[in-house]
């Protein structure tokens, strides 16, 4: 039997264990000393007469974020130690600590990692967007395979960063884009690359959520059970406003992504996948008119691909109920438009057409493939998203949206919100990580950092 990866003894003599309070220093500090709160339990009480009894093939989780989603994704690791939780609200820790009373608990990664990175063997970050990177970094940094909710990061050059320091640390990582393991995308995937449409022209992804028009609500006092500036973290210092945590952040630029963060990494993934695009070089968006806090109510992208010599494709991204033409004037098996599908994907190839979502799949016109015979299976069943992780983590087998796939489809994602932002046409130049001609995007490919959140290489 392969061994895991990561033992579950010990490791406070791991070599691969730095000294974590000068690491932190200098990663997160940027040359400052750190300076954190103290720890939502008194040390003494958080390990009792010890660490955990453990079986002795399961990972020792520490998860970041553990209310909403992170609850979400804590449900689909129960084979696994949760050994560590950590959150700013103390309302999701207790929660949490009700189902795991045997884990440490921590209101700031920071001091998580600090006093935990060598007894843990795996990090689950299921924050805010804005928090992905810099709370991914320190996991990679110390050399832990990390699973992070979509989208990866909240910048392009985070997303960039994070991929490449997970590539320098060989360790196992997968992106929370849990539909990429179900059998419909697959089949898709099949169907696509067998060339039962034909050559691919163009495709449109499109989502009728909307996650619009954050505006911060007056000043006032935070409730007693969230530590405000901790949830804040690496965006600038204000007043609590209201309307903000735990279920509209993705309307505040400053913490979300709007409908693209939220939505488009798990439509958008099924052609990256199935096309094995990279990078696009063009794009566009147009929308209402840009706001300096919140997320527009409806967008409309398109990303240029390069698709062979001299040639190309188009991706398209739709959001809000506002469609491009062929979304609303397609018709679906039954007669109806697939703009009333609520989200889905349509590939259009030199020999018709597939429309698919979630857990449908549909050759259009149907007319035209009547008697159509579907290609061999080829793509394996997956074990389960999260099943994929864990097993990369003690075998080193492959995951399906490691960081090195789900870096690129993210860094395409929030392209869609630059070009929107700027109101211009961005010339890509991925190489170079950089819109030419445009210098206005640059502060929306980036962006700047509380002191004691900064993430490395950005």
């Amino acid at each position: 039997m392969t061994q895991p990866k990561h033992p579950t003894r010990p490791r406070r003599a791991d070599p691969r264990a730095i000294d974590r309070r000068t690491f932190l220093g200098r990663t997160l500090a940027t040359g400052a000393a750190l300076s954190v709160p103290p720890l939502f339990l008194p040390r003494s009480s958080l390990f009792g007469d010890g660490p955990p009894k453990l079986p002795s093939d399961a990972l020792r989780i520490a998860a970041i974020g553990v209310g909403n989603k992170g609850r979400h994704n804590l449900d689909q690791l129960t084979s696994e130690a949760m050994v560590t939780l950590c959150d700013v609200d103390a309302r999701f820790l207790g929660e949490a600590a009700s189902r795991w009373p045997d884990a440490r608990q921590y209101r700031d990664y920071r001091r998580m990692f600090e006093a935990e990175g060598g007894q843990i063997d795996a990090v689950v970050v299921s924050t805010a967007d804005h928090s992905h990177a810099p709370a991914t970094a320190i996991a990679l940094e110390l050399g832990l395979p990390v699973y992070c909710e979509k989208p990866l990061t909240h910048t392009v050059t985070e997303a960039r960063a994070i991929a490449e320091l997970a590539k320098t640390k060989k360790v196992a990582t997968q992106m929370g884009t849990q539909i990429h393991a179900t059998g419909n995308y697959r089949r898709v995937v099949e169907l696509v690359r067998s060339g039962a449409i034909g050559a691919i022209s163009e495709v449109h992804c499109w989502c009728n959520k909307g996650w619009s028009d954050g505006r911060f609500a007056p000043p006032t006092e935070p409730p007693a059970q969230l530590d405000w500036d901790l949830w804040l973290g690496p965006a600038a210092k204000r007043a609590y406003s209201d309307n903000v945590h735990p279920g509209n952040w993705r309307r505040f630029w400053e913490y979300g992504s709007g409908t693209f963060g939220d939505m488009a990494c798990h439509i958008v993934d099924l052609p990256f996948w199935a096309l094995e695009l990279t990078h696009p070089t063009e794009v566009t968006c147009e929308g209402p008119e840009p706001h300096d806090v919140g997320a527009p109510a409806w967008t409309k992208a398109t990303y240029t691909f390069p698709a062979g010599v001299g040639k190309t494709m188009l991706l398209t991204w739709s959001d809000g109920g506002h469609h491009f033409d062929l979304v609303r004037e397609t018709k679906d098996a039954d007669g109806n438009s697939l703009a009333q599908w609520g989200l889905g994907i349509l590939f259009v190839g030199s020999k018709g057409m597939l429309a698919a979502d979630y857990g449908r799949r549909q050759l259009l016109p149907t007319d035209r493939f009547e008697g159509f015979e579907a290609p061999a299976q080829t793509i394996p069943d997956s074990i389960g998203h999260w099943k994929e992780w864990v097993q990369a983590v003690k075998t080193g087998s492959p995951t399906t949206c490691s960081f090195d796939y789900s870096g690129r489809l993210t860094e395409t994602v929030l392209l869609g919100i630059v070009a929107h932002r700027t109101g211009k046409k961005l010339a890509w130049d991925a190489k170079e990580l950089r819109a030419t001609g445009c210098p206005e995007a640059d502060q929306y490919l980036t962006k700047e950092y509380r002191k004691g959140f900064g993430v490395a290489g950005v």
